[in-house]
Order: structure tokens, then C-alpha cells, then sequence
């Protein structure tokens, strides 16, 4: 009788431990200044000096950026391992730079630091982290996977960007939730921030066509999509300026105006060739939108 031998099996080898430089990388710093900028935003609007708020201003900051922001990457990259794998294998995930599961442990890393940081700040800005946190995982793991929406996608990130990171400044400085006329600005820049999303897609049309994902530039086609995004963004601002003008907030009021008039002037550009000219447009109409977030806060908080 003979005996079989059966060879040993090795065990598994355990994915190395990614650079520093490639988690880096994956939470793409490059993102962070949107949301940082209008977590300024939301420190001017509230009026309040962060003279003795140093710690909060910067427990802020570091949320709005490298936790909820970063983190948001890493599960957006996580998730999108295989289409990355075929689109962009230069990423640090389908390179094999972050390889077996560190990119998922790096996004529930990322988010239990959230979390711990926003506690220690304030049940308002806890709330409001608990929010971005949820969406950014609901915008790219299944079974909510909003990112497949043109329409409900770029909402998610517009409001996660620009209105939680204004929400979270404010809050931080007023140690409680925003007056309302604070809230309610937030609200028009965030529902014009779908515009700048929408114009954000236009960089990946063919890949999202390829894959299923439901972008405007896809569903509505590239020039009404740009048509939507501008009118959007430029009916967001004339809220804005009707309500400043309203609280008797004619400065702010004013120069809102006359950014908007001169992001009128460079829309033509824009939609004579949406695809090619997106880039431009950000660096010219959507850097006045903006500023126009600033002027905005400045005259909410009492400083104009």
C-alpha cells in the first residue's frame, strides 16, 4: 500500500506594508483645498475671531481635508479598483503600490480618525462629519454606489465639499449650529456646486460611457449638460445676491455681482466646446464662483 504525500501549503504572504509617499498619494492632497477653502469660508461667515479657537480651527481643517476628503479618495479608489486597473493602472492601488486589502483598511482608518476628531470637537460638527462620512461611502460602495447618477452624484459631492466644509467652520466657531441666514447662503453654494461636479465629468465621458456610469455629459449630452451646469451655478449666485441684497448687504451684494457677470462673459467659451475648454473654465469661472464665497462670508460676518 502506498502512502500519498501531500505538499504543504503555504500560507498565504501578507500584503506588504504601503509608503508613506503612496497613501499619500491615494488621499489625493490636490482635493483637499476645496473643501478647506470653504471651511474658511465658514470661519469668516461666522464673525468670530479664532483667537483661543486655534485647536478647533485646526481639528477643522484636518477633517475637511487629509479625514473626511482623504478618506472619501481612498474608498472612491478602493472601489473602483478594476475600472482604475484598466483606465488609470498608474494608481497606487491597480499599480500593486497599495496592494492586498490596505486600500479598504486605509478608508476605515481614515474614517474612525473622523469620527474620533469630529467628537472631540462638538456634537455639530459630529453630525455633520457622521453625514460626509456616510455619503462618501454610499457615493462609491455598493449598494447605494451614487456616483452612478449624473443627477444624484454630483449633489452628494457638492454638498459634502463645499456645504459640510462651510457647516463645519461655522459651527466650529460658533461652538453650535449656524445662524440661519448662514445656513441658508450654504445651501445656494452648495446647490451650485452641482454645476461645478457636472463640468467635472466632462474629463471621463468616454470611460464613463464605457463602464455604465450615468454622468450628465453622458445622459444629456456634452452640450447641454455645460448648458445646465452654467445655468446651475449662475442661478445659485442670483439667490445669493438677492438675499445679501436683502439684509441690506449691498458690498458683498455687489461684488457677488460683478463676479457673476464676468463668469456670463466666460461662459460662451466654455459651451462653444465644453469638452475642451472644462479645464479653463475652472481655472477662470469657477475660481470666481469662489471667490464669490468669500465676499459672501465676509459680508455674513459682519466684516463689510
Amino acid at each position: 500500500m502506498t502512502r500519498t504525500v501531500v505538499p504543504p501549503v503555504s500560507a498565504p504572504v501578507p500584503a506588504p506594508r504601503p509608503k508613506p509617499a503612496d497613501v499619500l498619494e491615494l488621499l489625493k492632497p490636490i482635493t483637499w483645498f476645496p473643501p478647506i477653502w470653504a471651511f474658511g469660508c465658514g470661519i469668516v461667515s461666522s464673525g468670530s475671531s479664532p483667537s483661543g479657537r486655534w485647536a478647533f480651527v485646526i481639528a477643522g481643517m484636518a477633517l475637511t481635508g487629509p479625514l473626511v476628503c482623504g478618506t472619501s479618495q481612498a474608498v472612491n479608489d478602493w472601489f473602483d479598483r478594476h475600472v482604475d486597473a484598466i483606465n488609470e493602472p498608474d494608481r497606487p492601488i491597480p499599480s500593486g503600490r497599495i496592494a492586498g486589502h490596505w486600500g479598504l483598511w486605509i478608508a476605515c482608518i481614515g474614517t474612525v480618525l473622523a469620527l474620533a476628531v469630529a467628537f472631540a470637537t462638538g456634537p455639530w460638527v459630529l453630525i455633520a462629519t457622521l453625514f460626509g462620512i456616510a455619503c462618501a461611502w454610499a457615493y462609491s460602495a455598493p449598494p447605494f454606489r451614487f456616483k452612478t447618477s449624473g443627477w444624484l452624484g454630483p449633489a452628494v459631492v457638492a454638498l459634502c465639499y463645499e456645504g459640510l466644509s462651510w457647516f463645519t467652520g461655522a459651527s466650529v466657531m460658533a461652538g453650535g449650529l449656524p445662524p440661519d441666514r448662514v445656513l441658508a447662503v450654504i445651501a445656494l453654494y452648495s446647490a451650485g456646486a452641482h454645476g461645478i461636479m457636472t463640468l467635472n465629468d466632462f474629463k471621463a465621458v468616454e470611460g464613463d460611457r464605457a463602464t455604465g456610469l450615468r454622468s450628465l455629459p453622458v445622459t444629456l449630452g456634452v452640450a447641454n449638460a455645460a448648458r445646465l451646469a452654467c445655468a446651475v451655478m449662475a442661478l445659485a449666485q442670483v439667490g445669493v445676491i438677492a438675499l445679501l441684497a436683502m439684509w441690506g448687504m449691498l458690498l458683498p451684494a455687489a461684488i457677488v455681482t460683478v463676479l457673476l457677470f464676468a463668469q456670463f462673459l466666460a461662459m460662451p467659451k466654455l459651451l462653444r466646446d465644453p469638452a475642451a475648454n472644462a479645464p479653463w473654465y475652472g481655472g477662470t469661472g469657477i475660481t470666481l464662483y469662489v471667490l464669490g464665497m468669500l465676499a459672501s462670508a465676509l459680508g455674513l460676518g459682519g466684516y463689510w
